[in-house]
């Protein structure tokens, strides 16, 4: 007599029935013997294309990228223990900048968890390491309990303000046979749609007694743009955009302007409504603008966003398309700022960014190149930095960037879960020789799937902005030198396309040949001593910068 038991699914079986009864048909992933019942389950599911690079650190970022062109769950599984955090890099860049990754991560014996026994890949409370990095977390301790915990964690990645979930599971939880036992908690429905019609009503009175409202955007609006954009054409209003912002509006809307631009909008605002962003300095534990020389409106989803040290007039708990609307019905038609004074702030920010030389030609080569659908990986390099506010961005979800998080080297294997994500369109990612050394190895992924890929190096032979930054401060730099590379003939090793570029013509000839190939493309770019990028990138000037005098920029 056969054992009913033989019937049910094994914990792996269920993982795989899991993923893809909640739309997943992508997964970033390396194998593992703690992980071989889910791998083995996953060889019998075509129906969901597995990619294994060559770091579990590039797992979690691949899963990233492919989430933030998307807008869906990016989804990675590694091993436990020096697995998971290899991959903690990717999944902490993920929480900075607001991505819905579900992240499955293997656990040693169930029965062995906390104990101390020296179990392969054992490391002490692995559990906790994943909670600070994630939105929701669940170790799972019953075969039955898998369907139900993975399904919570892509609610979970997508409620609300978007980030990273994990799931734990144990490898005998894997082998194990069980029905599953515990539902999965119901999704909400759509949060941030009950708002206060008070706080619509105080807003829309402030925004209306203005005498120089603007908007200012973050992540959270990602998917808002066109909302919000509807808004400031009622209000005649500015939109500025945060680096993470960049893109739900397009730049070439006459009411869209850069942090760059917007610095002498913000001088003369008397009241900011701020959508989807956490509105903090980049650098000390204060707002991107002075609290108590205006008056300021917030409106995101995560409440946490609009508590001290911030100053909210009224605060608005709600969705940022939604929010939006409900403004937009509320305030009264005007106009702030007129077409001429907005064509001489955008005229008077690029007259800036194109005074800087080389470094605006390199990246005016990368914009001239890519399709306007592209999607363009920034990192933290000179040409980089300068991107955040020189780069012209066309389209939503084709800049990204790491965030607060400024992760070095995660730029190469974002772009590899972005180019996956992006179905085909282009991709370049930009990286300097230091961050490079972080994903090199990357370039066998790249090869192996064929993906569309240019990867550019920024080659000073030191890492960049430490040099920068030590000569400026101290007058002189320590421990910055490299030692690289042929790049030629490590392409050649990888059977990647080669091109060196020792000009910003000759890069965009590069990425423009690039486009018309079907796989990756490594692209060395040799460079020298760049203008200096950091004045140009916050929304206040290094050292304050709120006293300068923008009258002209404002004369009839």
């Amino acid at each position: 007599m056969s054992d009913p038991k033989t019937k049910l699914p094994t914990g792996g079986e269920a993982l795989c029935t899991a993923l893809i009864e909640n739309g997943a048909d992508t997964l970033f992933a390396i194998p593992g013997i703690q992980l071989d019942w889910a791998v083995d389950a996953l060889s019998q599911r075509p129906d969901i294309s597995v990619f294994v690079p060559r770091h579990e650190q590039s797992v979690s970022y691949m899963a990233d990228g492919y989430a933030r062109v998307t807008g869906r769950p990016g989804v990675g599984m590694v091993v436990p223990g020096p697995g998971m955090l290899n991959a903690t890099a990717g999944l902490s860049t993920a929480y900075a900048c607001n991505s819905p990754v579900v992240f499955l991560v293997g656990q040693i014996h169930s029965q062995a968890i906390g104990k101390g026994y020296g179990n392969l890949h054992e490391i002490p409370d692995q559990s906790g390491v994943l909670r600070g990095l994630s939105k929701s977390h669940e170790l799972v301790m019953d075969a039955g309990r898998i369907p139900g915990a993975v399904s919570n964690a892509f609610n979970s990645a997508m409620e609300g303000r978007r980030r990273p979930a994990t799931v734990e599971v144990p490898f005998d939880i894997l082998m194990a046979r069980s029905a599953p036992n515990a539902p999965a908690a119901e999704a909400s429905g759509v949060p941030g749609t009950n708002i206060d019609p008070q706080a619509i009503e105080k807003a829309a009175k402030l925004l209306d007694g203005a005498e120089f409202p603007v908007i200012y955007i973050g992540g959270g609006a990602m998917d808002a743009g066109a909302d919000i954009l509807a808004l400031a054409e009622r209000m005649g209003a500015a939109v500025i955009a945060s680096d993470n912002g960049r893109g739900a509006i397009p730049d070439s809307a006459a009411l869209s302007f850069t942090s760059l631009a917007g610095r002498p909008l913000f001088s003369r605002a008397d009241v900011v409504l701020v959508i989807g962003s956490r509105f903090m300095d980049i650098m000390t534990p204060e707002p991107s603008w002075p609290q108590d020389s205006k008056t300021y409106i917030y409106l995101n989803i995560d409440p946490t966003d609009m508590t001290n040290p911030r100053k909210a007039a009224v605060e608005i708990a709600a969705d940022a398309a939604v929010g939006a609307r409900a403004l937009a019905e509320a305030v009264s038609p005007r106009t702030v700022l007129d077409a001429a004074t907005a064509t001489r702030i955008k005229r008077w920010a690029q007259d800036q960014i194109e005074a800087t030389g080389t470094l605006w030609h390199y990246v005016k080569a990368l914009r001239d190149a890519l399709p306007d659908d592209g999607i363009f990986v920034n990192e933290l390099t000179q040409v980089g930095y300068f991107a955040r506010i020189a780069f012209e961005c066309r389209q939503p979800r084709t800049i990204i960037g790491p965030g607060y998080q400024g992760t070095l080297g995660y730029s190469f294997p974002t772009a590899l879960g972005a180019a996956v994500g992006g179905a085909g369109r282009r991709v370049f990612s930009i990286t300097g020789d230091g961050g490079f050394g972080w994903s090199m190895q990357e370039l066998a992924t790249a090869r192996r799937y064929n993906l569309p890929v240019t990867l550019v190096v920024f080659n000073d032979g030191h890492y960049g902005n430490v040099r920068s930054i030590q000569s400026s401060t101290f007058g002189r730099n320590y421990i910055t030198e490299l030692s690289n590379p042929d790049f030629a003939q490590l392409a050649s090793a990888f059977g990647i396309d080669f091109t060196r570029a020792t000009s910003p013509t000759e890069l965009e000839a590069a990425l423009s040949q690039s486009v018309q190939t079907d796989g990756p493309v490594l692209v060395e770019v040799p460079v020298g001593k760049l203008a200096n990028p950091w004045p140009f990138l916050r929304l206040r000037p290094m050292g304050g910068g709120s006293d300068v005098n923008y009258d002209n920029l404002f004369a009839k």
